[in-house]
This record gives C-alpha cells, structure tokens and sequence, in this order.
C-alpha cells in the first residue's frame, strides 16, 4: 500500500505543477508575443479520467479496479503562431513566421516576439521595459525631426523615418534549437547554452501596426484545468480510501 500511496503523491505534485501552468496561461492570455507554457503528461490526462469511473466503485471498497498510476511533467513552451491583431500604432510590430526580435541587456541579448515598442529621449528604438530593440548594425534610432508617424516599416523588417533608411530590425531563428529556449519574463526567453547562436531568421514577415496576441487559447486551457481538479480529488479520495481500508483491516486483526 506504502507504494501504492507514493505513486498517488507523485501524480498529485505532477497535477499540482500543471494546474499552476495552466493559471499561468490564463493569466497571460492577454499578453502580446506570450508562447504557452505545457506540460507533457507521461500518460495522458484522457487515460487517468477512464479511471475515475472505477475509482469511485472500486476504491473506496478496497478493491484494484482504480489504479492512479504515475503522472510525470515533462516542460515545454508552444512556439506556434499567434493571431495578429491590428492596433494602428506605429511602434507596434508583429512577427508573421519563425523568429524573434533581439533585446539588448548588460547580461546578453534576449528574445522575444512581443513588439509592443517605443522611443527612448536618444531616439532609440526600445521595449517596454526601455531595454535597446537590436538593430542588424547596432540601436536604431529615430532622428529627432522625425515624428513617430513619418516611421515606417518594410515587410523584411527594414524602418524607414522621414523618406531615409535607419536601420533593420535583427530578426532571428533558433531552428530545433528553439525548445531550449528559457523563459525570463515579459515575454521574453533566453539562451541556457551559449555556444547555441542563432541565424537570421527567413520567410518572415514584420507587420507594423500589429500584435501578435498570446497563442493560449482559453477554451482549451479551461478543459484542462477541469480535468486536472477532477483527476486531483479522485485521487485524494483514493488515498482516503485506502487508508480506510487499511484502518479495518488492522482493527480486524487486532479484535
């Protein structure tokens, strides 16, 4: 029974890390350029919902026609497109395709998809966060004399302000490599493994105007987590039980 019980624990701090996940997403649904976070069950949510049926005739009796099983995590991030909505703002970019904008920070460059930018008092190019947006030859910047409205970009990422190019945005790929990407925040991701570079990214378009919305889609995630608190109480109440059963079994022996 001890085994047995360890092996509910397990699923359980498994179901635990993937209902946090699914509050995460739905937290970010909102979030421009956000990738979904998942968790990869070694066996499938559909197969331990089978088991609730027998769980809740079998366990409670005493009898094995429930068994938990193991649930293991194994992480990952969904790097498939989002949706690309139209806001009309200059500084807002959207990647069509594979690729990321690279962020310039004093602990290397991040990358992220979310274009959401604006204009720094040196005229630079910059995020929310008012770190540097790479250009292909450095911080692009926008002349002084130029409005925000005179700025325009080029479906291969190239700006133009007031009728003179400035510059390119630096777009990148990681190829099979992207899964090894880390979140870090806002958005944002970075590479573990430094001998890991990427390559200019290609067949990508660059939409000004746009967003590229979160890829979570609400519906899904909602199924998930029902499932998910459903598989959690039955498998409490199969720790229950089986407590129960051990309880009178040893007060038998005992009488």
């Amino acid at each position: 029974m001890s085994e047995i019980i360890d092996q509910v624990g397990t699923s359980l701090n498994a179901l635990t890390q993937e209902f946090e996940t699914i509050t995460h997403n739905l937290a970010n649904v909102s979030t421009a350029g956000y990738k979904r976070r998942c968790n990869t069950f070694s066996k499938s949510l559909e197969e331990q919902m089978t088991g609730l049926l027998g769980q809740m005739t079998g366990a409670e009796t005493g009898t094995d026609t429930y068994s938990p099983g193991s649930i293991e995590l194994y992480s990952s991030l969904d790097f498939s497109q989002g949706n690309l909505t139209e806001t009309g703002r200059q500084l807002d970019f959207a990647i069509h395709g594979k690729g990321f904008f690279v962020i310039e920070t004093p602990n290397g460059p991040l990358y992220t998809r979310n274009g959401i930018f604006n204009r720094n008092q040196n005229g630079q190019i910059i995020d929310l966060q008012g770190r540097i947006v790479a250009g292909e030859g450095g911080p692009i910047t926008i002349p002084s004399n130029v409005g925000i409205s005179q700025v325009s970009v080029s479906n291969d990422g190239s700006i133009n302000a007031g009728g003179t190019t400035i510059g390119k945005f630096q777009l990148v790929d990681f190829g099979d490599n992207e899964a090894k990407l880390v979140p870090t925040g806002n958005s944002c991701y970075r590479m573990p493994d430094k001998n890991i570079q990427p390559v200019a990214a290609e067949n990508i378009i660059v939409k000004q105007g746009n967003q590229e919305v979160s890829n979570v889609k609400m519906i899904e995630e909602l199924v998930d987590m029902i499932m998910v608190s459903r598989l959690y109480e039955a498998n409490m109440k199969f720790i229950a039980a089986r407590k129960e059963v051990a309880s009178s079994i040893t007060s038998a022996a005992m009488a």
